[in-house]
């Protein structure tokens, strides 16, 4: 593999991943307080329509990213007012999320632009464009370094960087505040921290709250910055990816960013072989190469969901 096939590679990864990243960060804040979050996807997908439709018709960016948050926190406190105020099954709940994300969007997509359940495309000027491409130019004779540190590292919006950045905002809350302390806390033992003196409901409400603003980037990411528009269900699956790496990186900042860059990587690598030939069997199907990101996925939850050590308080509704 060449310099330039292996910097587009990676830089492909890294903004595939981007997604992953925001939407893992998402179900992390939410069941490390001890809410089952299998909504992510729903929520992204809500506030991916949100971002296209709000940027379609006001044409500010600004706007678009508020409309998306501001969806995407709706629907993480609707989630908790079944789950939190009310003791509803946290799962059924998540689901109903998804299902009722995949057709709403749909029905007004097709009541308000009229063009099978899409957005119009968004104009150039609402979109996040890639920063510091001087810099890429620059650097880019440099043998090696250049196409690999330029097109991997240097070549992304800022939405990018913003992702990568809250993982360490992530950890530090977690682990370095009162805040972290007592979320962690209420994750594993909910009625120690009510003796305490301390509002479980409202810690909890406050973790969706960050959740849902995650989720609201997350879906705003793939409008504004990846695609031009929005299509039905295109985040094709990526909250369940989110939610496998989560599991994969045993509830934990930094391991859940390695899992998530893993799956754009191979997602990356996966849409490079498209068209592959191999010796005895021909070309390879282009739908068998696309599974290979979801296939993964199973593996994964099948391999590591019994080991993973989830909080004890997960799923468990507070008596």
């Amino acid at each position: 593999m060449d310099e330039l096939m292996l910097a587009s590679v990676l830089g492909s990864g890294v903004r595939l991943a981007t997604p992953l990243v925001l939407c893992a960060l998402a179900g992390l804040l939410s069941e490390r307080s001890g809410v089952v979050d299998i909504g992510l996807e729903g929520k992204m997908l809500f506030a991916a329509f949100a971002a296209g439709a709000a940027g379609a018709a006001t044409g500010s960016t600004a706007l678009a990213l508020v409309a998306a948050m501001g969806v995407a926190v709706m629907l993480s406190w609707l989630h908790g007012l079944a789950c939190v105020s009310y003791p509803g099954d946290q799962v059924v709940s998540g689901v109903a999320i998804n299902i009722i994300a995949a057709g709403l969007t749909v029905v007004l997509g097709i009541a308000w632009f009229g063009q099978g359940g899409q957005t119009p495309a968004l104009p150039v000027e609402v979109r996040i464009q890639a920063h510091w491409e001087s810099a890429v130019q620059a650097i880019a004779p440099l043998p090696w370094l250049g196409p690999v540190i330029g097109q991997a590292l240097l070549g992304h919006n800022l939405l990018v960087y913003v992702a990568y950045a809250l993982v360490p905002v992530v950890w530090f809350l977690l682990y370095r505040t009162r805040f972290g302390l007592r979320l962690r806390a209420v994750g594993e033992n909910p009625h120690m921290v009510e003796v305490a003196g301390v509002s479980v409901r409202r810690l909890r409400y406050a973790a969706l709250g960050l959740n849902g603003l995650l989720c609201g980037l997350a879906g705003s990411y793939l409008v504004l910055a990846q695609s031009a528009s929005f299509s039905p269900h295109m985040t094709a699956g990526r909250g369940f990816m989110a939610l496998a790496a989560l599991i994969f990186g045993r509830w934990m900042p930094w391991p859940t960013l390695w899992a998530c860059l893993l799956f754009g990587l191979l997602d990356a690598v996966a849409m490079r072989l498209q068209g592959l030939e191999l010796p005895g069997v021909g070309t390879v199907p282009v739908q068998a190469i696309q599974a290979l990101p979801y296939l993964l996925t199973v593996v994964l939850l099948a391999g590591f969901v019994g080991r993973a050590v989830a909080p004890a308080a997960l799923g468990k509704p507070l008596d």
